[in-house]
């Protein structure tokens, strides 16, 4: 892989794919100039001072290449390409690669995105109390697969993204339902499930040396369960514990080659200590990045993008005491216009820094959503746990608040 000279820094370009807002901010915040390549590049991301846009296919990997390539910066060796979701991390790495500017290795995202070959990597870090696992090529034999297992036992795509098509099975009847959501012939991890607190960690990497810059507790409702419902942060843990979260993502980051850029693990602190559940070549949600930044003045996304250019670290951002986000979701049939009243409200309540509602301004709710996925979610400060604690789930109601939905006029009957 190529790495920067001591001029990389001078006039350093960021080319971003289908970057969202906080991303490009974030270039702007490290002193990189903007390049965003979209199929349809987004007015959110020139109110957020890109520089240049680029209309281009980028999951097109020659397209991609092509379009790159004519970049003066491109040519001078001042610039490196991004990309931060599971697509767009792959397809900046395989660019990187191909244009000598340097970036994660694309072994390594690949690795990290095969969660079956993570899973027996990592197990090599715990040998003496590994995670169960096995892998299942057909559908029909998931029931049997799961049993072998035990219950309960998580079901998942092996090179799966966001939590698409992962599943909580609890018992026989609820394997064979689950079977029938995935394809015939498939390709699925059928692995113990894992009881404790969940963290997000969040990491970068500069020559094979792996900086944890922080993690966030992942809540779930009530009875436990995969469906997240909220995160909050600083997380409490003993130095021991802390060490052990360390050594085990620093241990999955060089088992599976990564050695530059950010990453994003998610740790559970079982009984006999961490253990991995996924990993990946990129940073956390903007939701989780918001959240260090305001927690710890950490900025993920400024420091992966300076750390890729050869730029200075770029200046921490004031801290808050206790930050927290809390999701929303709607019941299909529900406009946005619905929840507009709400969303003002709960932008409103003291603390509240940020409420993001998902759905597009012209779509409307026809499912409850998929994966990691949500329809809204309130980001908050306070001084305390407690005070977090009850900003957010006023926020959280007064989002939740709906207006009535005008029913449609029933058709007069009769004759004239």
């Amino acid at each position: 892989m190529r790495q920067w000279t001591s001029t990389a820094g001078r006039g350093a370009v960021a080319v971003l794919l289908s970057p969202r807002p906080a991303v490009v901010a974030a270039a702007r915040r490290a002193g990189a100039h903007t390049v965003v390549v979209a199929p349809q590049p987004s007015v959110p991301s020139d109110r957020e001072g890109a520089e240049r846009r680029v209309r281009a296919d980028w999951r097109d990997h020659q397209q991609l290449l092509r379009t790159v390539g004519r970049l003066a910066a491109v040519r001078h060796g001042r610039a490196a390409v991004f990309g931060f979701d599971a697509a767009g991390a792959l397809a900046a790495a395989r660019a990187n690669e191909a244009l000598g500017l340097p970036g994660t290795p694309t072994a390594a995202v690949t690795a990290l995105m095969d969660k079956a070959a993570l899973r027996a990597r990592s197990n090599t870090l715990h040998p003496r109390r590994p995670v169960s696992f096995a892998r299942c090529g057909r559908a029909d034999t998931l029931p049997f697969v799961a049993t072998l297992i035990g219950y309960p036992c998580v079901v998942k795509p092996r090179a799966g993204a966001d939590g698409e098509g992962v599943r909580l099975v609890h018992g026989e009847a609820a394997a064979r339902a689950a079977a029938r959501g995935y394809p015939a012939v498939t390709d699925l991890l059928v692995e113990e499930y894992l009881e404790g607190p969940e963290l997000a960690v969040e990491t970068l990497s500069r020559a094979g040396r792996h900086q944890v810059l922080g993690w966030a507790r992942r809540l779930t409702g009530p009875g436990g369960g995969l469906t997240a419902t909220g995160h909050d942060l600083p997380v409490p843990l003993d130095p021991a514990t802390a060490e052990a979260v360390r050594v085990l993502v620093r241990g999955v980051l060089d088992l599976a080659g990564h050695r530059d850029g950010p990453s994003h693990t998610e740790v559970i602190l079982t009984a006999h200590g961490p253990r991995l559940v996924e990993a990946h070549a990129r940073p956390g949600g903007e939701e989780i990045t918001r959240l260090l930044r305001l927690a710890h003045g950490t900025d993920v996304l400024g420091l992966a993008l300076a750390a890729g250019l050869g730029l200075p670290e770029p200046p921490p951002s004031p801290r808050a005491t206790h930050a927290g986000l809390r999701y929303v979701d709607f019941p299909p049939g529900l406009s946005p216009d619905a929840v507009r009243p709400g969303l003002s409200a709960a932008r409103a309540v003291p603390g509240v820094v940020r409420v993001q509602l998902e759905i597009p301004p012209d779509a409307t709710v026809r499912r409850p959503p998929a994966g990691a996925r949500h329809h809204a979610y309130v980001l908050a400060t306070a001084p305390t746990p407690g005070s977090l604690t009850r900003v957010l789930d006023r926020a959280a109601a007064l989002l939740g608040q709906r207006v009535p939905q005008p029913r449609p006029r029933q058709p007069e009957t009769g004759f004239a």
